[in-house]
This record gives structure tokens, sequence and C-alpha cells, in this order.
């Protein structure tokens, strides 16, 4: 079970509204403060002026170092960020306890060999996901709505394919420290380190706290056609810690999925390997079935290795 340990009014159940209300002004702020000292950074970090990094942002993606300034920019205001948030809420408002001493003990080989397989699984299984959301379709009635989706998939498609369009070494290394560790390490201590255990607290069910917590992680990113796929993905970290009470797991599985796929990126700019991001065309029903079994099967290990032993496991 999480760990969450805080006597802060307003932390309590009772609570809850306020609590919401003060995590989305906190989250924003804080993600709108370091995205601009992250943009007031970057002219001179890149050679680049803030006009071109607006450029980029409306989809002139021409400006030399683009890539690079694009990516610390998102690194500081996005990666960083969510973690910053997370401090600020836990410790100076919830003044919560995530007790490390017990958490970090909790890792060892056996638990992360199993969260590498099951991240594996995942990853084959989200493939038929990702293929059943490009289907989307909504009524006819809902034409408007349908096209201002797709526009902004396009757009947010196009982001992801020049942040990723890898031409150095170096790009690829930042590749994988803004998009695998940064995000991983951020985005799980925002919504698996603080928002899940208060989504467990208000509901009174483990489960219904990682799916409530899975949709606003998906939700958030604001692909339409990639909100399945995410919302799988929230629900498969979300339960490593749920069953661990380890933040460690759910931080290496994200990690883990997000530098593959750069690596797959990278290797398909360079010829070694046929992969396509924006493909969605098909999908291969073995590899999702397998993918599937070896996560369930992942899965119920893992939950089997991690039972509770007595110790503090949640006092929000």
């Amino acid at each position: 079970m999480e760990i969450y340990e805080t006597d802060s009014e307003i932390g309590n159940r009772k609570s809850w509204l306020l609590s919401l209300i003060v995590i989305v002004l906190v989250g924003l702020g804080v993600l709108i403060v370091l995205q601009v000292i992250a943009l007031a950074v970057a002219p001179f970090l890149f050679n680049i002026s803030i006009e071109e990094i607006m450029a980029l942002m409306t989809g002139d993606y021409s400006p030399d170092n683009g890539r690079m300034a694009m990516l610390f920019v998102q690194g500081i205001g996005s990666g960083i960020g969510f973690w910053v948030a997370a401090y600020v809420i836990m410790h100076f408002i919830d003044k919560a306890d995530l007790h490390w001493e017990i958490q970090i003990p909790r890792f060892n080989a056996q638990g992360a060999g199993l969260v590498l397989l099951i991240t594996l699984g995942g990853m084959l299984f989200n493939g038929l996901l990702v293929y059943l959301n490009s289907q989307l379709v909504l009524p006819e009635s809902m034409s408007g709505v349908e096209s201002w989706m797709k526009e902004m998939e396009q757009q947010l498609l196009e982001l992801t394919k020049f942040l990723t369009d890898f031409q150095t070494i170096p790009e690829l290394l930042m590749g994988l420290l803004v998009i695998g560790v940064l995000a991983g390490i951020g985005e799980e201590m925002f919504f698996r380190g603080l928002i899940q255990p208060k989504m467990h607290l208000y509901t009174g069910n483990g489960h219904a706290g990682v799916w409530i917590t899975a949709f606003i992680f998906s939700a958030i990113h604001v692909q339409f056609y990639g909100f399945l796929p995410r919302l799988f993905l929230g629900g498969m970290f979300g339960y490593l810690y749920l069953y661990s009470g380890s933040m460690t797991y759910p931080i290496l599985a994200h990690i883990v999925n997000n530098a593959f796929t750069v690596l797959m990126v990278y290797a398909s700019n360079q010829g070694m390997i046929d992969f396509d991001i924006e493909s969605t065309d098909a999908v291969s029903y073995p590899a999702a079935i397998l993918g599937l079994l070896v996560l369930m099967a992942g899965i119920f290990y893992f939950k089997k290795i991690n039972k509770p032993n007595g110790e503090l496991e949640q006092g929000v």
C-alpha cells in the first residue's frame, strides 16, 4: 500500500475538495514559473533567441539548436516541474512523510527484474490499445469536436516527431534524460506519490485510487487518440506502487518505458530497425496477447513477493 503519512488538516478526507484545488493551483503555478525560467535561460545555453523558441512552440522547427532548447524547456518546465510541485505540496502544505527509509529498502533485484518483465509485457499489450484508440470515431453530431481533436493530435505528433528526431549523440542523451529520467521521476512523484494515495484515501479503495489517478494522468497529456494506452500505463504504474509500497518501482517502470521508446526512435532514424512512431495502422494480436499474459503473470508474482510485512503502510 502507498505510504503517505500526514497529520495536516488539509490532508484529511473531509478536506478532499480543498486539497484538490490546492494541488491544481500549486501544480499549475510551479509548472508555469519553471517554464518561464527555462525559457529565460535557454537562449544563453543554446545560442537561440527567445523569438526563435516561441516560433518552435508554434510549429516552426527551423532554428538551429531548436531541439536541444525545446528539450531543455520541457525537462525543466515539466519533468522537474512536476517533482517540485509534488515536493511543495507534500512538505509545505500537507506536511507529509513518504518514509523513504521504508520505501527504498523495499527495492530489490527480484522486484526490479519483475518490473522490467511487467513493463515489457505492458509495452507489447499497449500496441493493441494504441490501435484501438486510433480507431475512435465520434457521432456525426460531434464532427466539430472530432476535427478539433484530430488537429490537436496532429500538432502534438509533429512536436513529438521533432523532439525525437535525434541527429547527434548529445541530442539522444538529452532526450533520454528529459523524456526518460526527468519525466519518469517527476510524473511518478506527482501522480503516484501525491495524487494516488489521496484518491485511495478519498474513495476508501486502492483500485479506485489507481484508476482515478491513471485517468487524470492520461487526461492531463491532452492526447485524445493516445488516451487509452496512457490510461493503461498509468494503471500499471499505480499497481506497482499499491502492491509494493515503494515509489522506486513505478519510477523504474516509467523510465524504462519512455527510454526504450526513445532508443527505438533513434535506432529507426539511424536505419537500424523499422519503427514508425506514427504508425497505428496495424497491430500484432499474438504479441499483444503474449504481452498481456506476461504482464498478468508478472503482476501476480510482484504482488506475491511484496506482501505487507507489518511496517508502516499508510497514514494520510
